[in-house]
């Protein structure tokens, strides 16, 4: 077991803070679970841990995302508590994906409180709509963004910093068969996210693809995944410029008034 240093408990809340923001603005997707969870390993010097844990939590996370009002758990307290747990109690990162899901499940909450009081500051918004008065909407937007910024920060404190002790102490009276119970739990989530995942993007096109990888993947001996990723980017880019160019035949056939049909 180790212990998370003061410094490193402010430096993962400031990796939140900053990860925060940009998952509320959707910029630059440093929020997904396998970036924070191998910048969360790096913090507390132990890189192999990030991004096992990361890697794990991201496929379980793979499937969800928000649909309308419907928001799934917190990808950055699922990251970061995943590693956490595993660095801090031992634990194996597919056990420890159960246990973050509840600090994961809290931050959720506090973002849908977020979405509705918020509410308060739209007759503001509104009266600096009227006005065109766009200094004062940008203040509005960097206040929202701070109280978000800052409540990352603060839960994720004190989570992985004042809570640890606790923490360990409820993994270490888990009864056998419980922590068992989160193993398997967590071994299963990855696949049930990728299989979401699948749900949505398997169409009937992109099969073959899938039946190579696998195939790939599970007969031919690798020492690592690197070899699949590349044939795999390589299988995109056929596909990227495949459809760019039926697009741009069929932008020409428009132009010229040509009307085939199945080449009739």
């Amino acid at each position: 077991m180790h212990s998370i240093t003061l410094i490193q408990g402010l430096l993962l809340a400031i990796l939140a803070i900053i990860v925060g923001i940009d998952f509320w603005l959707e910029a630059l997707f440093l929020f997904r679970p396998i970036i924070v969870g191998t910048l969360t390993g790096l913090i507390l010097g132990d890189l192999q841990t990030g991004l096992i844990a990361g890697g794990l939590t991201e496929l379980a996370f793979a499937g969800l995302t928000p649909a309308g009002g419907t928001q799934p758990p917190n990808p950055i307290l699922a990251g970061i508590m995943t590693t956490v747990i595993a660095y801090t109690t031992g634990t194996d990162p597919k056990t420890a994906i159960g246990l973050a899901l509840p600090f994961s499940f809290l931050m959720q909450y506090i973002i849908l409180f977020y979405y509705s009081s918020f509410s308060f500051f739209m007759p503001k918004a509104d009266k600096y709509a009227e006005e065109a008065n766009t200094s004062g909407l940008v203040k509005l937007n960097i206040l929202t963004t701070a109280i978000v910024a800052i409540t990352y920060g603060i839960v994720v404190f004190l989570s992985v910093y004042v809570a640890q002790d606790l923490m360990k102490i409820l993994v270490k009276s888990m009864p056998v068969w419980l922590g068992h119970g989160f193993e398997i739990a967590g071994g299963i989530l990855p696949a049930v996210g990728f299989g979401m995942l699948l749900k949505v993007m398997m169409k009937g096109q992109y099969v073959p693809y899938f039946i190579v990888g696998f195939f790939i993947a599970s007969f031919i001996p690798f020492s690592n995944l690197l070899p699949v990723a590349v044939i795999g980017a390589a299988l995109a880019i056929y596909e990227y410029f495949n459809s760019k160019n039926k697009l741009v035949n069929n932008e020409m056939m428009a132009m010229n008034g040509d009307d085939y049909n199945e080449g009739i």
